[in-house]
Order: structure tokens, then C-alpha cells, then sequence
């Protein structure tokens, strides 16, 4: 007779509960509590990554639905990655129209931080939220790797963590990450200070003068395409000088937009 096998439940370790809050993680009291929103998307890939990030740097994560116009009173957006709508059309190009976006783009042009990784910042060029588009990768192929980048401006919402400067290594991959803008728009960028992230060694999909993110004039809504949410937790993230999987650049983010909401209190 054969025995049955031994129930997962009991084999499998119990995570740990995670700290909630930015109260368990800074030491802040409840009411300095910040809540950054994720947006879920059909065809959103990264948003529970974004959410967990989030959480590890010390905010409280809202999930937040594409065709839910409401916000929930958080004070920080993040749109995060993956394929919304299958990239159909073009990439971001449906997603532009939820109900959401509306009132994330009011949000944004009062001054609330929103973030846009990989398909959210090619969700932000659509909502004309940030100048130029983003088309296929310039080898026509999809790319995952490790990406070291120069961060070109620490003054922005999500970036005031670093140096201007200083090289991070944040996870890449996509399909239409290259970055495109005319030459008057890309001076603009320059003249202005709005590059934040600049590909370092090599540049991975051919984006114009070698440009991952971007910011808005104001500094508040930030666009890349590498994504921090995987590089925020030993163990999962780039390697780095400490070792394997130990690389944490991408709290920088996160962190970056809770101090500047505390800051705005």
C-alpha cells in the first residue's frame, strides 16, 4: 500500500511577518505613516514586487485598481511593470485611458510623486505626464540583465537617496525600452537637468544619448526603465561588491519618496 505523501503545510518554513508601515521601519509614529499606491493593470506583471518594496522601505502599500478613478488617499503613486493590455496598439497606449490615470495625472500635476517603472514609464509618455515614447529595443529582442546606471540628478522625488554621480545596479528587462525624442526635446532634458538616469558601460536598447529615466519639470513624476522593485532585499537582488544577490539600490527609490511626503507635511 502505497503511503500518502507528508502534507506541504507541515513541512514548508512560515514566513516571517513582514513590518507594516513606515512606522515599523523608520521608527515613525502613525500618524507619519506614508501611503504609496500601486496600480494593478490587466496584464500588470510587477505589481506585487512593487507592493513588497514598498512595505521594505518603510511605507504602507494600497493596491490600486486601474478602473477605480479613486485613489484611496495615498500620497504617492507607483505604476509599475509588466505588459498592461498585452502592449497592444502600443506599449501603454491603452493603459493612458483607465479611469485611473485621470486622476493619477491631476494628482501628479499637483505635486503628488508618481513613479513609472519599465511599462509605467512608457504609461507616463502616453499620458504626456513626460515628454518623448518609447519603442521597440533598437536589436529587436527582449532583454534581462543587470544594469548599472549613473544617477544624473539626486534632487528629484524618487532619487534625493543618491548622489548626483553615484553608479547603481538595477534590474533591466523589456522589449520596448528604447527611448526616443526629437533632438529639441532631448536638449530640453539636458539643458534642464531632467535626465535622472543615464545607462553606464553599455547601452542596452538604444535609447537616445544613453537615457533610462526622466523627470517631469517639477521633479515629482520620475520614469525608468529598469526596475528598483528587485533590488530591494538580499537574496533576489544584483550582485554587488557585498556579494551575490546582496545588491539593495532600488530602496533608494522608495525611500526617496517617503522623505519627500514627510517632507511636504
Amino acid at each position: 500500500m502505497v503511503k500518502p505523501a507528508p502534507s506541504l503545510l507541515k513541512t514548508l518554513p512560515v514566513p516571517k511577518p513582514q513590518p507594516q508601515g513606515a512606522g515599523a521601519a523608520l521608527g515613525l509614529s502613525a500618524q507619519d505613516t506614508v501611503r504609496i499606491g500601486v496600480i494593478t493593470f490587466p496584464g500588470t506583471l510587477d505589481d506585487r514586487d512593487a507592493q513588497r518594496a514598498v512595505r521594505l522601505a518603510g511605507a504602507e502599500p494600497v493596491p490600486l485598481w486601474h478602473a477605480d478613478a479613486n485613489l484611496h488617499q495615498v500620497d504617492a503613486v507607483v505604476i509599475p511593470g509588466g505588459f498592461s493590455y498585452g502592449d497592444y496598439l502600443r506599449a501603454g497606449a491603452i493603459s493612458r485611458f483607465a479611469a485611473v490615470m485621470d486622476t493619477v495625472a491631476d494628482a501628479a500635476r499637483g505635486g503628488m510623486p508618481v513613479l513609472g517603472i519599465c511599462n509605467g514609464f512608457q504609461i507616463l509618455t502616453e499620458a504626456h505626464l513626460l515628454p518623448g515614447s518609447m519603442i521597440k529595443n533598437e536589436h529587436l529582442h527582449f532583454i534581462c540583465r543587470d544594469q548599472v546606471l549613473t544617477v544624473e540628478n539626486a534632487e528629484t522625488a524618487w532619487s534625493s537617496e543618491f548622489t548626483h554621480g553615484q553608479d547603481i545596479t538595477i534590474p533591466l528587462k523589456n522589449q520596448d525600452g528604447q527611448f526616443v525624442a526629437d533632438d529639441a526635446t532631448l536638449d530640453q532634458l539636458e539643458a534642464e537637468g531632467r535626465v535622472v538616469f543615464r545607462y553606464a558601460g553599455w547601452n542596452p536598447n538604444g535609447s537616445r544619448r544613453n537615457i533610462a529615466g526622466i523627470t517631469n519639470e517639477r521633479g515629482n513624476v520620475v520614469g525608468l526603465m529598469p526596475h528598483p522593485e528587485h533590488a530591494v532585499e538580499p537574496g533576489f537582488g544584483p550582485d554587488s561588491p557585498s556579494g551575490m544577490r546582496t545588491g539593495l539600490d532600488g530602496l533608494g527609490f522608495f525611500q526617496s519618496a517617503i522623505n519627500a511626503v514627510l517632507a511636504a507635511r
